[in-house]
């Protein structure tokens, strides 16, 4: 009997789009394994994946400039965005998989084109644009991104942002046209609708608040039925923590070694939103530019075309702030609860480290609107206030550990990927770029978790995702058919025309 038909017992906690997307894997891969998802809450998406929750960027590293740093040469390190552009391509060819098959109906429902641009001011930062668009252009992978400091040209592509801008002042942009827009949210249910129609069972209202391994290896997760007010007990091979801001303190309570250590770092957001078409017809485009000074790297300040319920709408952000929930609708103890014997000097040491930072997120937090309206005025000059409401965005909870290079409780950015010796249990924590990547890390854990399977698979793989196993910036061919490829599947050709003007 081969692996794949051998069933297996396999439980997630969580169900955003990490759980969706390994749900999703696995039924194509393993379908008759036995999959249990449990969420605290009433739907799928609520917390990080949610539309107002995250950026949506489809994070490919055209655009955010703290994925391309400059050296002490003065030279620009782009391998960071190649390595976050090609994984988005991966998830790109997933998703264009499951439309092909008629899996997913229609892509405009969680992806629409549009343009990533990056725009800076001040002398300083044209020249560091202007070299990154040098690195980047020359590199197969952004081929189609364009440079401009003229007026003319960024007052076509930015006709909102360039209205009576101050005269004389040093401005530069770059554009590449196959940016998206991806709400995450939306993706999660319809991976979820599909998921469940064959061995994926979700069960919402139900918080998992424990789990331990037993003397066989297996899992037992303690779930509390919120619907029905009773505790259950619910076992598994293998378990994965996809609980967003949740995962830490379930990752703990697991008792693995790999998981001691780790801390975490909560910053909240809030963005301005315009929804008035008068306003929002001005502007299409993704656009980042330089964080202030002190600033973290999820505070980057971007104006962005979203699709929110139907609609076009405009968000400027993120506006940081420090709350001690690891979750918008957690705790305020899930802070001082993460403090554990062996993460206490990581945690201490992050704190002493990043007081100008816990700083700069409370004076944020401390901002009037009005103040924020004119943190909005560098980008769009004749903002009016009336037209701009605040919305709160989603928890993020930053990875603390203790690293060779920065010594102990160094605050991490990005995505870390947490595995037990034996693969029976993976945990995912951190931030950005996680949904954009999720395929990727996904494919990670896989190998981690199941190796014995790997090979079986890898034909089921490689029709989902064509580029599994190629390094994408080794084949300029490549790069090129598969893009066309995701470019057509998944709609955005025509749509794209639209966007460009």
């Amino acid at each position: 009997m081969s692996n794949q038909r051998t069933q297996k017992e396999v439980i997630l906690i969580g169900a955003g789009i990490m759980s969706a997307t390994l749900a999703t894997l696995l039924k194509e891969l393993a379908p008759e394994w036995n999959i249990k998802v449990f969420e605290r809450l009433d739907e799928p998406g609520r917390e990080s994946s949610n539309v107002w929750n995250n950026a949506g960027t489809g994070h490919a590293a055209l655009c955010e400039l703290n994925y391309t740093k400059e050296k002490e040469d003065g030279s620009i390190d782009i391998s960071k965005a190649v390595s976050i552009n090609e994984k988005f391509e991966v998830s790109k060819q997933f998703w264009s998989f499951l439309v092909k098959q008629g899996l997913i109906r229609d892509p405009q429902e969680f992806i629409q084109p549009v343009p990533h641009i990056s725009f800076v001011h001040g002398e300083d930062h044209v020249d560091f644009l202007r070299k990154r668009y040098e690195k980047m252009i020359a590199h197969p992978l952004f081929e189609g991104m364009k440079y401009a400091e003229d007026l003319e040209t960024l007052k076509n592509w930015l006709p909102l942002m360039m209205k009576n801008r101050p005269a004389g002042e040093a401005i530069a942009a770059t554009k590449i046209d196959s940016g998206t827009d991806v709400n995450f949210g939306v993706l999660t249910r319809l991976l979820f609708e599909h998921a469940t129609t064959g061995n994926v069972d979700v069960r919402y209202n139900q918080e998992v608040s424990d789990l331990k391994q037993l003397d066989n290896g297996d899992w037992e997760v303690r779930v509390r039925n919120e619907k029905e007010g009773r505790i259950e007990h619910h076992q598994a091979p293998f378990v994965f923590v996809g609980g967003g801001g949740g995962s830490l303190h379930l990752l703990q309570k697991s008792g693995i070694p790999e998981g001691q250590g780790f801390g975490g770092f909560p910053v909240s957001g809030q963005f301005l939103f315009c929804d008035k078409p008068e306003v929002v017809e001005q502007h299409r485009g993704k656009v980042y530019s330089k964080a202030p000074v002190g600033a973290p790297p999820m505070s980057v300040p971007h104006l962005d075309t979203r699709f929110i319920d139907g609609k076009e709408t405009l968000l400027f952000g993120p506006f940081a702030g420090f709350s001690p929930k690891f979750q918008k609708t957690g705790s305020l103890m899930d802070l001082l609860t993460s403090v554990k014997r062996d993460n206490l000097f990581t945690m201490m040491a992050a704190g002493v480290k990043n007081v100008p930072l816990t700083k700069y997120l409370i004076q944020q937090l401390m901002l009037s609107k009005e103040e924020r309206v004119e943190a909005l005025r560098e980008f769009v000059p004749e903002a009016v206030g009336e037209d701009w409401n605040l919305v709160t965005a989603g928890q993020r909870v930053q990875v603390l550990k203790d690293t060779e290079e920065e010594g102990r409780g160094t605050l991490q950015f990005g995505t870390e990927l947490v595995t037990g010796a034996n693969g029976s249990i993976a945990a995912l924590l951190g931030a950005s770029p996680g949904a954009s990547t999720a395929v990727s890390i996904m494919f990670d854990l896989m190998k981690e978790c199941f190796p014995d399977y790997m090979d079986e698979w890898e034909p089921k793989i490689k029709e989902m995702v064509p580029s599994y196993g190629v390094t994408l910036a080794d084949d300029r061919q490549l790069i090129q058919e598969i893009q066309e490829y995701t470019t057509e599947t998944l709609n955005l050709t025509g749509r794209m025309a639209t966007s460009n003007n």
